[in-house]
């Protein structure tokens, strides 16, 4: 497969879980603030890996991948509803604190430009 269609797809797909988390009523994902920040998928579109990352730090992120990974046969299953896709790519959800970081990084801007 071409680079510029695994982008595609992986945008599709990233699109879509942000919908299926929407609709998702487990409680370690429905009241928390995350968000998917990247989807990564294999060259063959077999696995995907999903990074989730939380506006409260890396341990809210990691309870809500829990959640996630127990959902995930629902979720790739709707995924694939939703996409068409010959083969739905196997979903690993991993926690990442790079809007944490992201969030530090602008407290720190905002530190200097104070001083």
């Amino acid at each position: 497969m071409a680079g510029y269609r695994i982008d595609r797809v992986s945008e599709d797909i990233k699109r879509e879980i942000i919908s299926v988390i929407r609709e998702l009523k487990d409680p370690r994902v429905m009241d928390k603030m995350i968000t998917v920040v990247r989807v990564e998928v294999s060259s063959d579109a077999s696995y995907a890996k999903v990074y989730i990352s939380a506006l409260e730090g890396l341990d809210i992120a990691k309870e809500a991948v829990k959640g996630l990974k127990s959902a995930t046969g629902y979720i790739r299953r709707e995924v694939g509803k939703r996409l068409h896709l010959r083969k739905t790519p196997e979903l690993l959800f991993v926690a990442d604190d790079s809007i944490e970081h992201g969030m530090n990084i602008v407290k720190m801007m905002d530190d200097l430009r104070t001083e």
